[in-house]
């Protein structure tokens, strides 16, 4: 009832007295429960719809509640993903749907490498298997090709490069950031594509064997071949791209680079990835590496 008194609209400033009247309920009293202190329950759920608002816009506005779930776990909640998907919900916060996407795939002359991945795009360790794809951003300023190379065991982004041509220069720039990035120490990883041209090129296939990558590719015109790739491509588009105006290549570039570098392999959490970033799953990785060394040559020396 003090509820639906507080709904009514009042005149010049009076207060509800005339409500209160004809309800038959004290004014005393409902000033009383108007100015009441919020109880622990409220003040909780208060607490928690501002963080849940603090942590989707921390995300670009893209978390759903299983990430949300696990950021406040990680902060100290003790919470269900059901009761983050409704408090969600009831704030209106949600992602977009993704947008159909239009193929760029144009098979090379060259004969194709064998499909060694077939669908699974799982790896048991950092540097077995790596994906890639190309992918065009629309700009005022023309068409911008982006070409990545992504690591299938932490999902990191180890290599990217954007040019205004789509061709084989772009995707080996791609393939030297990733085997730079992993300090040229490379030989033997698998690079799972698609067949198109920038990737059947014999330039291409010359830096494959430069840095002793093995290439395989799935089939033409079947996105699931290579469904991987595909997922990062929906997810900057529909996380970053799709939400910005690029005026210039040139700003393109630079916010598509920053995002991938600063929010995609630092921050952005992964279900691949254990619900880590890929930065983060591969330090715990590293670090669970160096204890176990450790207590092994403990072991010998004992």
């Amino acid at each position: 009832m003090a509820a639906f008194i507080s709904s009514q609209k009042t005149d010049y400033g009076v207060p509800h007295a005339l409500t209160c009247r004809a309800l038959g309920v004290s004014q005393a009293w409902y000033y009383k429960w108007r100015d009441r202190a919020p109880t622990a329950r409220q003040q909780r759920r208060a607490d928690l719809d501002a963080v849940i608002e603090a942590k989707f816009t921390a995300s670009g506005g893209t978390y759903g509640s299983p990430r949300i779930t696990r950021d406040l776990h990680e902060a100290g909640w003790r919470i269900s993903e059901n009761t983050v998907a409704r408090r969600m919900a009831e704030l209106g916060l949600a992602g977009r749907a993704p947008k159909k996407r239009r193929s760029l795939t144009r098979q090379g002359r060259r004969p194709a490498a064998t499909d060694l991945v077939r669908r699974t795009f799982t790896a048991v360790a950092l540097d077995v298997l790596w994906c890639g794809d190309v992918t065009e951003i629309v700009t005022d300023e023309g068409t911008l090709y982006l070409a990545t190379v992504e690591d299938l065991f932490s999902r990191r982004m180890l290599g990217y490069a954007m040019s205004e041509h789509h061709d084989a220069a772009l995707t080996i720039a791609s393939l030297q950031m990733a085997a730079v990035t992993r300090g040229g120490n490379v030989d033997g990883v698998i690079f799972h594509t698609d067949r198109g041209s920038e990737y059947t090129a014999a330039r291409f296939q010359a830096a494959c064997r430069h840095w002793g990558v093995i290439q395989s590719m799935g089939r033409v015109g079947c996105a699931l071949d290579n469904a991987a790739a595909e997922a990062f491509n929906s997810t900057l588009k529909i996380e970053y791209v799709h939400r910005h105006r690029f005026h210039t290549r040139a700003e393109a570039r630079l916010k598509i680079a920053t995002w991938i570098a600063d929010f995609y392999n630092a921050r952005r959490r992964h279900s691949a990835a254990d619900g880590l970033p890929p930065i983060v799953c591969e330090q715990q990785i590293m670090t669970a590496r160096i204890a176990a060394r450790e207590r092994l040559q403990e072991t010998v020396a004992a």
